[in-house]
């Protein structure tokens, strides 16, 4: 059973937001749940004198995300200054490995880059030429099929009618698919198929 919040809690806790305290800052001086401190901070609106300074540690947080992240990203190209074509395999047959099919060659996924390079790689590490890619999409009846078709085909390298097909769902997009979901495959693509499996089987072997 959950302990109770004393009003006198409750009070403090509003009083305080009204005061330009973050939810982060309310909980070191009562450290209930977050959802607890935010359910009675709904609604509250702060002081104007305090909102400023309040905003100010809005921008100050998401500069130090970006500055983390920017770290995390020159410590990523000092780690991997390149990629060798076997490892470029291993990432390939790794994203197949995530999101590819077992009955044929190919893969649907929503997430433009892991697209590209997905079809990149067949193209560059495998040699797999773009007249053997089948590459269809699916999106919902509200978005616009030309411009899903024009941003698939600049992501994927082809043009627009060498798209096998386009099924239109029922509905309206849901979440982050505003361009739809893509599907690569290859015509007889069973040879890099097999190769892709073999790596898997040797990637799990060596750990």
């Amino acid at each position: 059973m959950s302990k109770r919040i004393s009003r006198e809690i409750i009070d403090s806790i509003r009083k305080l937001r009204r005061r330009g305290l973050s939810l982060n800052e309310i909980r070191k001086l009562h450290p209930i749940g977050y959802g607890s401190v935010f359910r009675y901070i709904r609604g509250v609106e702060m002081l104007p004198q305090y909102r400023k300074t309040w905003l100010g540690k809005r921008g100050g947080s998401r500069k130090r995300k970006e500055r983390l992240e920017a770290e995390a990203y020159e410590e990523a190209k000092r780690s991997i200054p390149g990629l060798t074509e076997k490892e470029k395999q291993i990432m390939l047959a790794a994203l197949y490995w995530g999101e590819g099919t077992k009955a044929d060659f190919s893969i649907t996924n929503s997430d433009p880059e892991m697209v590209r390079v997905f079809a990149k790689g067949l193209r560059e590490v495998f040699r797999i030429p773009a007249s053997r890619l089948r590459v269809s999409i699916r999106i919902y009846e509200d978005l616009d099929k030309d411009k899903c078709l024009d941003f698939w085909s600049k992501i994927i390298g082809i043009q627009p009618d060498q798209f096998v097909s386009v099924i239109i769902l029922r509905g309206k997009k849901a979440g982050k698919l505003s361009y739809g979901i893509c599907r690569v495959r290859i015509l007889k693509g069973g040879n890099v198929l097999k190769y892709f499996v073999a790596l898997k089987k040797r990637v799990i072997e060596l750990f």
